[in-house]
């Protein structure tokens, strides 16, 4: 059973129902003995008034913060990350000479369209933990090859993706967007259930298919990035290439995920947030670790430090000063 840290709240507020009700049981209890206890004025020094709700807080602290502990993974600090991955980023490149055309990119700085996949891409290697996300990559033209499978090391993805003519390892003819994206997807099949996340990279120029890809069990999440001039269009190869974005929503719907027109602007940070191999972003568990530690410590001081502080400085100080002459001549 997987506990988030909404329902290890939820069964924290719990416990600190069943101990405001204790506290008031508890409270009617020692109304009965109050003159024994407390002298005439019946009613124990002003600051024990916070002793209740210091308590209920304190044991909502001590739960919620156990739980958590419980439930998040050791922070284990090495030299060398932990190669005990869970999460993977599948990445299909279109490698066509069209990727080459310098069409993309903020207006002011045009680079080719394949550069700026590679930024694009970038903005979602730099969101990712290397001791827990292994990294593949697929390029495809009229063929499909996979180039890297479940590297750790994102520099040699960046290399990859800085503009490298990969076109010339395929043989020349039309570009075959959805047989890439399928022997892409064939890469992902031996993964765990719900642990990859796809991103398709092209700029749509491609021949027309009918077959249709189908997702294995490992993909989670699917991003469709559009890259290339979707309006202007330019020649490659004996033919007017642009991007075509109707072809690249199709193939987004037909994997049942998101389109991004990614030709000017980068990847959201919304859209990456939902992500499951982001989700929690770098540092989150750490977060949550610290303040389930510091609940945790600060709950448990406050229970234990509690009781002996009553015992020593619950009484009135007028009932404290009238019983001392008492005391003391009972003394001699």
């Amino acid at each position: 059973m997987v506990i988030s840290p909404l329902l290890a709240l939820l069964i924290a507020l719990a416990v600190a129902a069943v101990v405001a009700f204790a506290e008031w049981v508890h409270l009617r209890r020692i109304s009965r003995v109050s003159r024994l206890a407390f002298g005439p004025g019946s009613r124990p020094a002003a600051w024990t008034a916070i002793a209740a709700p210091v308590r209920v807080i304190a044991a909502a602290c001590v739960t919620w913060g156990l739980i958590m502990l419980c439930v998040l993974d050791p922070q284990v600090k090495t030299d060398e990350a932990t190669r005990e991955a869970s999460k993977h980023l599948l990445i299909a490149l279109d490698a066509s000479p069209s990727m080459y055309l310098e069409d993309a990119g903020p207006d002011n700085t045009k680079v080719s369209r394949a550069v700026w996949a590679g930024k694009l891409v970038q903005g979602v290697l730099d969101r990712l933990d290397p001791a827990t996300t292994r990294i593949s990559l697929v390029a495809f033209y009229t063929d499909a090859y996979p180039i890297f499978r479940e590297t750790f090391d994102k520099e040699v993805i960046r290399n990859a993706l800085d503009g490298l003519p990969l076109y010339s390892a395929f043989k020349p003819g039309p570009t075959r967007l959805q047989e890439g994206v399928v022997a892409a997807l064939d890469v992902a099949k031996p993964w765990m259930p719900g642990s990859a996340t796809l991103l398709v990279v092209s700029d749509g120029d491609t021949l027309n298919s009918g077959e249709r890809p189908r997702l294995p069990a490992s993909i989670a999440d699917t991003i469709v990035l559009g890259v290339g001039d979707p309006h202007r269009s330019m020649t490659v190869a004996g033919h007017a290439s642009r991007q075509d974005t109707t072809s690249l929503k199709q193939l987004a719907t037909r994997l049942g995920g998101t389109f991004h027109q990614g030709n000017e602007h980068h990847i959201p940070s919304s859209l990456l947030d939902e992500l499951t191999m982001i989700r929690p972003r770098l540092g989150e568990d750490a977060s949550l670790r610290d303040l389930a530690i510091i609940l945790s410590i600060v709950g448990a001081a406050a229970l234990a430090l509690l009781g002996p502080a009553l015992s020593l400085a619950g009484q009135p100080r007028s009932w404290i000063q009238a019983r001392r002459p008492v005391m003391s001549g009972a003394a001699t």
